[in-house]
């Protein structure tokens, strides 16, 4: 059953049942945290993607030893829990 089966009035049921299960407060954190864990996978997506099609890094030995291969990798902050 796909989005376009439901109508306006399920859709409001969906939303009532949401508001009451986690209060008016909860849903802004709860939509950040949702959108920030969708933005997190699709730079996993796309992290493993260009992983899959770059040429694997060479080791070029400059004065007899070997030079080291430095990555662009941010430090990325682990995702908030939605439940405590």
């Amino acid at each position: 059953m796909g989005l376009q089966n439901f109508g306006f009035m399920e859709i409001m049921i969906i939303l009532v049942i949401v508001l009451l299960l986690f209060g008016a407060k909860r849903i802004p954190e709860i939509a950040g945290s949702f959108g920030k864990g969708i933005n997190e996978f699709k730079r996993n997506l796309s992290d493993a993607q260009r992983q899959i099609t770059e040429p694997a890094p060479r080791n070029d030995r400059v004065g007899g030893e070997v030079a080291e291969q430095t990555t662009a990798e941010e430090e990325r902050p682990e995702p908030k829990r939605l439940l405590h």
